[in-house]
């Protein structure tokens, strides 16, 4: 057997991104195999991606074999169980989309089923009463979990993420990085070269004139896509018309206490407002559509809706929501906001990161690069977009909002068939089917369907099946458990000044 292994891989761009993808290659690529990151000071980083889902402490922890404790303290991080959504299908709504389960299942049908039939004779509480996470996050309560709790308690496995400082994670992986053999080559590239008989990247010119040579190359260069995109013109999916959001505005704020265990996503007149609590202080962004509202107007509002003094100017930020047409293409595979963009509503940036980093190296390929494994890949991140994308959509079509021309488009624009047939069926009678590998599972979708005021108007047959009784008492043991439960938790302050207290920057 010939060995066609791949022995020189390139980064190209840091961030978040670039050295999620070095730390991870270097793990497991060996000696055998050099790890080349290429950044430039000047250039910086959007690093405005600061909250996260859980599968983040798999990839610290069972990938990168990172300890939470100084991943945490390093990155000013705290704990995230969910996000609170405000004003999203009325102006006074609010609900949480948690973490975790909602209640337990029993036999083939989900815990929600059982709750809607009592919910909707008026004889069970909202459903946020009925999952850990959202019990938790609204009283500022914080465990990791208890390994010895028996198997069914509710404290056998807490499902949580983290809030964290993105540049300053991004610089505790490029310590790690370094360690594991990456190295870190400084500046510009001016040029990128291509083989003259199939397009292949050989090689990129930096502006010193350093020529620095690959196989296989990396494009975490952002939203400009310095090789998928500028160099070969790879062709964007833009998806606007159903996530009209297209500009941001971030300014970091003073920190204030209590520090909440979740993000808050609040609507505004033209998209909405994120608020992320760290240690060392408050994220914030409007996040809105350029075609309702201007950029000094939603400066301003984002301003006027801070709970803290800022700490700088705001700071503009572009984009196209959408992806590429290929993420893999030829011998370049982008990762990042270079592989595309769909807004941080449900924080799912990093994960999409950490996603395709997991994909890269299944199906990572030798020197001869079979095209079965850039096919292969490319369809299971288009199909990760697309849902994703359609879960976001849910949010802002599932309004009763008409107050403003904004609100009034996204409640009336037409949406994906795929979506369109998810709220459909939920709407008759509660169920919601996963598809495939879909990122996000069922209580995530019944919980923002419910908070959106998608109510079903009927329920599982099989749930009549259970005697009355059984019934009520079923859902309100679950409720009373973790009412319980949650009472005996310190707070989340508490746990991050007890364990996880980061040095003041």
């Amino acid at each position: 057997m010939t060995n066609n292994r791949i022995k020189r891989v390139v980064v190209v761009g840091g961030g978040s991104a670039g050295w999620m993808a070095a730390a991870a290659l270097a793990t497991y690529l060996g000696k055998q195999t050099s790890v080349r990151l290429i950044e430039s000071e000047e250039i910086g980083i959007v690093g405005v991606g600061e909250a996260s889902v859980p599968h983040i402490r798999m990839f610290n922890g069972q990938m990168l074999g990172i300890d939470e404790t100084e991943f945490v303290k390093r990155t000013q991080g705290t704990i995230k169980l969910g996000i609170q959504f405000q004003d999203w299908s009325r102006i006074g709504d609010s609900y949480i989309h948690g973490f975790g389960v909602i209640g337990r299942s029993l036999g083939p049908l989900p815990f929600h089923q059982f709750w809607l039939k009592l919910f909707q004779s008026g004889r069970a509480a909202p459903i946020g009463e009925y999952s850990l996470q959202t019990v938790m996050a609204p009283q500022g309560k914080f465990v990791p979990g208890d390994r010895n709790s028996p198997p069914n308690s509710p404290l056998a496995d807490i499902a949580y993420a983290y809030h964290f400082d993105a540049g300053l994670y991004a610089r505790f992986l490029r310590e790690l990085s370094e360690q594991r053999g990456v190295q870190r080559i400084e500046g510009k590239i001016v040029g990128v070269n291509q083989r003259a008989d199939d397009g292949y990247v050989e090689s990129v010119t930096m502006e010193n004139g350093q020529v620095v040579e690959g196989e296989l190359f990396i494009d975490c260069s952002g939203f400009r896509g310095l090789l998928i995109e500028q160099a070969l013109k790879t062709g964007y999916v833009d998806w606007s018309h159903w996530l009209p959001c297209d500009r941001a505005m971030a300014v970091p704020s003073e920190r204030i206490d209590p520090i909440t265990p979740y993000t808050r996503a609040t609507a505004r007149e033209a998209g909405w407002q994120w608020r992320i609590p760290l240690q060392h202080r408050t994220g914030n962004g409007y996040v809105y559509s350029s075609k309702y509202i201007g950029d000094d107007e939603a400066a301003a509002t984002l301003l006027a809706n801070l709970d803290g003094k800022p700490l700088a100017d705001p700071r503009p930020l572009r984009f196209t929501p959408g992806m590429r047409k290929k993420c893999w293409n030829k011998n370049v595979v982008a990762l990042g906001l270079a592989s595309g963009f769909l807004e941080p509503l449900e924080s799912t940036s990093i994960y999409m990161v950490q996603s395709g980093i997991t994909r890269l190296l299944g199906l990572f390929p030798g020197s001869d690069f079979n095209p079965l494994l850039a096919e292969r890949f490319n369809r299971e991140s288009a199909f990760e977009y697309e849902r994703v994308r359609d879960f976001l959509i849910l949010h802002y079509h599932a309004t009763e909002r008409n107050d403003t021309p904004f609100w009034d488009y996204c409640r009336t624009m037409s949406v994906p068939d795929s979506l369109k047939e998810a709220m459909d069926l939920f709407r008759s009678d509660g169920r919601y089917f996963r598809n495939g590998e879909d990122f996000f599972a069922l209580p995530s979708w019944v919980q923002v369907m419910l908070g959106q005021r998608i109510m079903p108007q009927s329920y599982h047959p099989i749930v009549d099946d259970m005697p009355e009784d059984k019934l009520v008492q079923y859902v309100e043991d679950m409720r009373a458990t973790l009412a319980h439960a949650v009472a005996a938790m310190p707070t989340h302050g508490q746990w991050l000044d007890r364990y996880w207290k980061a040095s003041p920057l």
